[in-house]
């Protein structure tokens, strides 16, 4: 799973989520099985937190990073004080700046679909 969410994978966003997809479903149908719930909204948060890092260290350039986090609806001056700042992509992955620009939809509408919905769907759980 790191590998297919590793920041120096030079790949195209798409791939990398058609890839980690693909992983995601062979993943669900062999332990989809288990009925032990807790580590998967765990394993869910975490995954996306991977992602939005890649997507972060993608941008990599402060007015590229501004520029994204504007257009996808974080105010001016959230989205400068984030570009500028310093800190690690995985500390930055978890603001909630970058929570609400890569949110769960968007991410879902991008392809990255949810553990925890496939391991329910796998009990025969609704969501």
């Amino acid at each position: 799973m790191k590998a297919l969410t590793g920041r120096s994978w030079g790949v195209s966003m798409d791939h990398r989520l058609h890839k980690l997809g693909q992983y995601l479903r062979g993943w669900t149908a062999y332990f989809g099985i288990s009925q032990f719930y807790r580590p998967v909204p765990e394993l869910d948060d975490w995954i996306r937190r991977r992602v939005r890092m890649c997507y972060w260290r993608q941008w990599r350039w402060v007015r590229t990073k501004t520029k994204h986090l504007l257009a996808l609806g974080v105010s001016l001056k959230t989205a400068i004080q984030h570009g500028v700042s310093s800190k690690s992509y995985w500390h930055m992955a978890r603001t909630p700046a970058l929570q609400q620009a890569l949110s769960n939809a968007w991410l879902k509408a991008h392809g990255l679909g949810s553990v925890k919905d496939r391991w329910c769907k796998a009990q025969g759980y609704t969501t």
